[in-house]
């Protein structure tokens, strides 16, 4: 807070109180070696060096992200002003559909509310001719990616992943096919008996245009143990990553946080993602994505809180767009949001809106509402009122 007296934290200010010599006996004096104080200037003055090109270390970014007082709209300005000079004044969004192939899984997440078991009443399992059809509708729909993900339904293998790529690449040859996660990459590779490395490479020649940086969820094993024991390592989910980007396969990158995770955590997760762009280079966005608490088992069990305040979801975006200097696209989810608070996002560092998706399961599952589909016109609307300028893209963030 402005007028604040700054925090003894490890930070790249540093005073020295200097040398002081003192007399000792014999006729003899000695000299204290200098002492350093390494302190945090005030949260604006934070801000002010962050739109001069400061880097902000994981120490200013969690005293950013736990603010709570009326300098979060401090904060807001700073990444907008920060998004303004990095994207210019246009809003993009990509006409894409989503395909859940299956909600069923091995896996039992506890905030997921998508999930079932082969045989349950409501569980699914979409068979080629379904699939085709649903691409087709994609087509018809002008959508230039199509997103696929679905459960780790327990027959899967890596051939089982590289079919529905190629049925989908096959189907619509111009549509990029935007699919799997390090999870199912993971998965599949086990089932086959091939390196993660191979089930990429087999992924790619399928057809696959870009990977999904889903999974991530909190990039920390004592919450993963928590909320997804299951699922990859943080390592093994790094690694993934960093094979696709190798092999010229893009990823997006996202965080899922509001339920057991402290702020911290939250840091470490976003220095992991910068630290993995400046390796590279191959994120073509960052994705946050609030907890959708409703219908999961983590909340119902009293083990997570309900999901995110308003200002842990502002702070979010802000401080997402000032510490990660080396990702450009922050995106905004309206699944999670709804729009009217979509719309505040985009004036506090986020440029990206996502896409029409057209059909939506897993945010729904949790007990989100009004998933499906966001038309093009309303997305018009909310940007032009709050000064900005629509722009249609691609995956890639190219024109379509």
């Amino acid at each position: 807070m402005a007028g604040a007296p700054p925090f003894i934290v490890p930070h790249r200010r540093i005073h020295s109180t200097g040398n002081t010599t003192y007399g000792g006996g014999a006729g003899k004096s000695y000299t204290d070696p200098p002492v350093y104080y390494l302190y945090m200037p005030g949260l604006h003055h934070i801000l002010d060096d962050t739109l001069a090109g400061h880097i902000l270390s994981e120490e200013e970014a969690l005293l950013l992200l736990t603010t709570k007082d009326q300098a979060i709209f401090d904060i807001a300005k700073a990444a907008d002003k920060l998004r303004a000079a990095r994207c210019g004044n246009a809003v993009t969004y990509v006409r894409n559909q989503n395909i859940n192939i299956t909600n069923c899984c091995i896996n039992a997440c506890g905030f997921c509310g998508f999930r079932r078991d082969p045989g349950d009443a409501d569980s699914y399992f979409h068979t080629d001719e379904v699939i085709r059809q649903k691409v087709r509708e994609a087509r018809e729909r002008g959508v230039t990616e199509i997103c696929a993900v679905s459960g780790l339904h327990p027959d899967f293998t890596g051939d089982s992943y590289t079919g529905i790529i190629r049925l989908l690449h096959e189907e619509a040859p111009e549509v990029h096919i935007h699919a799997a996660n390090p999870m199912e990459v993971a998965y599949g590779a086990k089932k086959s008996g091939i390196t993660t490395r191979k089930m990429l490479e087999r992924m790619q020649a399928a057809g696959l245009g870009s990977l999904c940086g889903t999974a991530a969820e909190i990039l920390s094993d004592p919450v993963r143990r928590v909320i997804c024991p299951g699922k990859v390592d943080t390592e093994t989910w790094v690694r993934i990553i960093k094979e696709a980007h190798s092999l010229g396969i893009a990823t997006t990158a996202t965080i899922m946080y509001g339920h057991v995770e402290t702020p911290a955590d939250i840091v470490s997760h976003l220095k992991i993602l910068r630290d993995i762009q400046e390796e590279t280079g191959g994120f073509t966005e960052f994705v946050p994505l609030s907890f959708i608490h409703y219908d999961t088992p983590l909340y119902r069990q009293g083990a997570a809180r309900a999901g995110a305040t308003g200002r842990e979801d502002l702070l979010m975006y802000a401080v997402s767009r000032l510490y990660l200097h080396n990702i450009d696209n922050i995106q905004v989810s309206w699944v999670k949001h709804g729009i009217k608070f979509a719309q505040l996002a985009l004036l506090a560092g986020a440029n990206d809106i996502g896409g029409t998706m057209f059909e939506e399961s897993i945010s729904k599952g949790a007990g989100a509402r009004n998933t499906d589909y966001l038309d093009p016109a309303e997305m018009d609307r909310m940007v032009t009122d709050i000064g900005r300028r629509l722009v249609r893209r691609t995956t890639l963030y190219k024109a379509p």
